[in-house]
């Protein structure tokens, strides 16, 4: 009961900074546009570098460990991914609300899938939630500035824009969170492996093909080196843990 506890403490912690973080780059793209706009990618990269670590070093090997079919499902999870975010830039050519409106329906799937990966992780884990939340918490910075410049960009008014992007890339990553915690408990070591290896699957996209390609096309100094920088974090405290 103790460890039950415990876990829900660290998935509640992580949700809830999740969307503080994703509000502060809302607000500071408000107040500070050029400064948000300059570290975004920085923040971008150091996500990437975590995200994609953490998946291919603990937990997809973890996830083998509990179900040999866990890589097809990582596969699986990969390809959602991409053909859900395929599917949805095929239907953002179209007129500018049109275009806010899809592309903040994707960020918010995106989102509360994110709150869903926390509580499967850390159900896991602490070290495996720990990881896989460090890098999402630090990417919600970059959403949040995302979402909220993809509303101004549709035409909403700049006060009603941080309201919908706050709703729609903040608040969803706890409630997903909190909506997955008490159906994870059904599942079996095996269910949970497959489950584990969907969301590797996921991480690995987020990272490889949603946050690194956005951040090399607004290359700034030192990116490289956020992304290396994220990629070594997540190598020592693995490997201390390891050892």
């Amino acid at each position: 009961m103790a460890v039950e506890q415990n876990t829900f403490l660290w998935i509640a912690v992580f949700a809830v900074l999740s969307a503080l973080v994703n509000g502060i780059g809302i607000f500071l793209l408000h107040f500070h546009r050029s400064w948000a706009e300059r570290v975004k990618t920085l923040f971008m990269c150091f996500a990437s570098g975590v995200l994609i670590s953490t998946p291919l070093m603990l937990a997809l090997p973890q996830a083998i460990q509990k179900n040999s079919y866990a890589g097809l499902s990582a596969l699986l999870g990969f390809l959602f991914m991409f053909f859900s975010n395929d599917l949805i830039k095929k239907r953002t050519q179209t007129e500018a609300l049109a275009f806010g409106i899809v592309a903040a329906e994707g960020i918010g799937i995106h989102s509360f899938i994110d709150g869903v990966i926390y509580t499967v992780t850390f159900s896991i884990s602490i070290l495996t939630g720990f990881l896989a939340a460090m890098g999402l918490v630090i990417h919600e910075f970059a959403e949040g500035i995302i979402t909220y410049t993809v509303f101004l960009k549709a035409g909403v008014k700049e006060r009603t824009a941080m309201l919908y992007a706050i709703l729609v890339a903040g608040l969803t990553t706890p409630l997903g969170a909190f909506l997955a915690y008490p159906l994870i408990h059904n599942f079996s070591q095996g269910h949970l492996g497959l489950i584990l290896g969907f969301v590797s699957g996921v991480l690995i996209y987020i990272s490889a093909s949603h946050l690194l390609p956005q951040a090399r096309a607004e290359e700034e100094k030192h990116s490289s080196f956020a992304f290396l920088a994220g990629v070594g974090l997540s190598m020592f405290i693995v490997l201390s843990k390891l050892h």
